[in-house]
């Protein structure tokens, strides 16, 4: 890979990973629009690494009760905020993992990374965030999430693994149903998505790892470097103008590039 498409990727996942617009999606596109090969599982690992630390630091003061709290959640301990928290998280991790390990296993992940699915996907997931988004009360709060909304949440987070999807947009999409504000349900989402990248990067990496070479080693390292740049700054200026900004503005870019690759599919 050049120089350039590496840090392309990288940019694109970073950015793309925490907003509700899918980083699968545009990273399937990428080579499909543009005509530059594919990038291969070892740079996806690398990636998500980099987005990973970017969301473990913007959010480690709930990282830190989640695993102040996972002692007692393993043993089944849930009389304090802290392990209810990591209980949470478990829980709504788990449905993602069975389902994926089975795509994975089954082959259809890759059958289902075409235009005309990921079309379809930003096209109607993004009109149903609209929908829940007008739609859903604003009633609850970070604090008031237990084990059946995050059970909910997770099965929800399942859908994610439909390219164009995006994890983000469809747990907050679940968040906002369910009742929970703007701000803390995307504040839930995020912490969602920390086990979920680790079993999916875990997952990846147990694919590159036999293969691995320096001169990959050094590519990844480039690209985890400004996924965590490129996902840090999106992930802070989303959290901030949810303040003050509904899921709108995703919601149209979405639609339009939602319509955009369905005209090319059946065009």
């Amino acid at each position: 890979m050049s120089f350039f498409h590496l840090i392309l990727v990288a940019i694109i996942q970073g950015i793309t990973e925490f907003l509700p617009i899918s980083s699968s999606g545009h990273l399937i596109l990428l080579p499909s629009l543009t005509g530059l090969q594919d990038q291969g599982q070892a740079i996806d690992v690398a990636v998500h690494v980099g987005t990973l630390g970017a969301v473990i630091l913007y959010f480690w003061s709930d990282v830190k009760q989640a695993l102040a709290g996972l002692p007692g959640a393993l043993t089944g301990r849930t009389d304090t905020p802290q392990s209810r928290l990591a209980l949470g998280l478990i829980i709504a991790t788990i449905p993602t993992v069975i389902a994926g390990f089975i795509l994975h296993l089954t082959g259809l992940s890759d059958a289902m990374r075409s235009i005309t699915v990921i079309g379809w996907t930003m096209l109607g997931f993004g009109l149903l965030l609209y929908w829940m988004d007008q739609k859903g009360p604003e009633t609850k709060e970070a604090a008031d999430w237990g084990i059946r909304d995050a059970f909910i949440m997770g099965l929800w987070q399942v859908l994610a693994l439909i390219p164009g999807t995006s994890r983000s947009g469809i747990t907050i999409t679940g968040a906002r149903q369910l009742g929970y504000t703007r701000e803390d349900g995307a504040r839930i989402a995020m912490l969602m998505s920390i086990p979920t990248i680790l079993a999916s990067g875990t997952l990846l990496a147990l694919d590159v790892v036999r293969d691995a070479d320096m001169q990959l080693a050094r590519d990844g390292a480039i690209a985890a470097v400004f996924a965590f740049l490129s996902a840090l700054l999106a992930l802070s200026l989303m959290m901030r103008l949810l303040r003050s900004v509904s899921f709108t503005p995703y919601v149209i870019y979405r639609v339009i590039l939602g319509a955009i690759l369905l005209f090319m599919a059946y065009s």
